[in-house]
């Protein structure tokens, strides 16, 4: 800090003899005679400390004094600088984030399914940012794992979703279209959200919701929707998505992950969407955690512009939400659990939870948190117009015995966020119900100074110059020395010293 003190002082006389030199105290001619050399002086002894390898990356200088004194002291000049801290000042702005997930049974989407995403999604107590994870959007058939994907499917649940979102708020149902986003650095079965020409809006176009981010993986589907207020409001940048195949021979999409990367404002989250290996079996849990191993390791994000700070992998983010169909089952045998579901005994329930050990025993998941379960297990009906678990009539031919278990969850890693609430929904569509949660969290806004120091007893009309300097080949270039020989240059145009 000493060296640097001093390498600052000996920019400021320099700067304060450049300045003298060329302020109206001089004859023009000898000023101009002067001009470019004090100049490339200048400029030749900053760039050679910029090239310092221990120079600092950030600092803020609290006051540079005018204590200096020039050998050829031929203008006493008044001028003091102040230097302004340099590091962004940072504020924090409140979102809230809905977080679900579905396993819809390779079932498609029906018009009468809005009442129960309605009744998913809370909309009575609406969030700024809708995060929804699918699991077996198409049925898990050979041909579907295999084949192309078919874009339909998720268009026609982003169609519904947005309907749902929209429509509460009396507001124009969107159309998608198969068009990537100006947000979206991926397009790969992403969708761009367009009004329908045929339809009339509500009033206010900032409870509207817009689509930012779509991925689908044969059954594993995302879909991420923003508040037009945060996007009106707040800078969202680096969209970014990427799937991991997991299922069969490690690398087929019948289980695995899609996620989604984004960045609003200063923050950085990370959205993930996964659907485990099934599996009541003793050492099944094994598989699950490998896979959860396999997409921590797999998915990286493209670096999509030559800022290095984004993240590229899960970790890197801010704020992380892993949800899905998890599959992770109880170390307790059907008939106990049963019980334990008809007395509600939740608490009692969640000690012989799988997921609930690797939280507790640092595992594939260490440090990562999950909210109070509340509620029953979400895993599996017998039918879609029942409430009964798979199992319960012994003597019903054809149907599967499994043992209960919250195997739809939603977890989080990270500072600054708060759950608010937990909770599952009782629509039948399929064999599971959904689960949703909705979180608080705060983003960084950083707001850099307008100017890196302050002139001090200079004329208001050299601080208000709107004249700009000749860059050349330094054009683009950040540094205190352009905003102090802008001023200089600004003040010879001023005094009438143009050269």
């Amino acid at each position: 800090m000493v060296q640097l003190s001093k390498q600052w002082e000996e920019l400021e006389t320099l700067a304060r003899e450049f300045l003298r030199k060329r302020v109206p105290s001089f004859p023009v001619m000898e000023v101009e005679n002067q001009k470019s050399r004090k100049y490339q002086r200048l400029r030749k002894w900053f760039n050679s400390k910029q090239k310092e390898e221990d120079r600092p990356s950030s600092f803020s200088l609290n006051e540079i004094q005018d204590g200096a004194e020039d050998e050829s002291d031929d203008y006493e000049g008044n001028l003091s600088l102040r230097s302004l801290e340099l590091d962004p000042c940072i504020s924090t702005n409140e979102l809230r984030i809905f977080v679900g997930t579905w396993n819809v049974a390779g079932r498609s989407p029906v018009g009468s399914l809005a009442v129960d995403l309605d009744e998913w999604l809370n909309l009575k107590n609406a969030a700024d940012i809708y995060v929804l994870g699918f699991q077996e959007l198409v049925p898990l058939k050979t041909l579907t794992v295999i084949g192309a994907e078919d874009p339909a499917v998720a268009t026609s649940w982003n169609q519904l979703i947005g309907k749902t979102l929209n429509a509460k708020f009396g507001c124009p149902w969107m159309t998608p279209v198969l068009n990537s986003s100006s947000l979206l650095s991926c397009d790969d079965n992403s969708y761009q959200y367009v009004e329908n020409p045929n339809t009339k809006g509500g009033n206010n176009n900032n409870d509207k919701y817009t689509l930012v981010a779509s991925k689908k993986m044969v059954g594993v589907f995302i879909s991420v929707w923003l508040r037009e207020e945060v996007l009106r409001k707040h800078s969202v940048s680096n969209v970014r998505v990427c799937s991991v195949a997991c299922g069969v021979m490690g690398y087929l999409g019948n289980k695995g992950s899609v996620a989604v990367s984004m960045s609003i404002e200063g923050t950085s989250f990370c959205f993930v969407a996964a659907h485990l290996a099934s599996g009541e079996k003793k050492g099944d849990e094994g598989r699950r955690n490998h896979q959860v191993a396999e997409i921590f390791r797999r998915t990286s994000f493209s670096r999509t512009t030559k800022d290095h700070h984004y993240p590229l992998t899960i970790l890197g983010h801010d704020r992380i939400f892993w949800f899905g169909d998890l599959n992770y089952r109880l170390y307790l045998e059907d008939n106990f659990a049963r019980n334990l579901i008809r007395k509600q005994d939740w608490k009692a329930l969640q000690e012989f939870d799988q997921l609930q050990k690797e939280l507790e025993e640092g595992g594939v998941f260490e440090g990562w948190k999950e909210g109070d379960i509340e509620f029953a297990p979400t895993y599996k009906y017998s039918s879609s117009t029942t409430n009964r678990y798979c199992g319960s009539l012994p003597n019903r031919s054809g149907e599967k015995q499994r043992t209960p278990a919250w195997c739809d969850r939603i977890l989080w890693y990270g500072k600054g966020v708060e759950q608010l609430n937990y909770f599952r929904s009782e629509s039948k569509f399929s064999d599971h119900r959904p689960v949703s949660a909705l979180f608080s969290t705060q983003i960084e806004i950083k707001s850099s100074s307008r100017g890196l120091m302050e002139l001090h007893n200079v004329p208001q009309t050299v601080l208000n110059s709107k004249n700009e300097m000749n860059r050349g080949e330094e054009d683009g270039k950040s540094s205190l020395l352009s905003l102090l020989t802008k001023n200089v240059v600004d003040a010879n145009t001023n005094f009438g010293l143009k050269g």
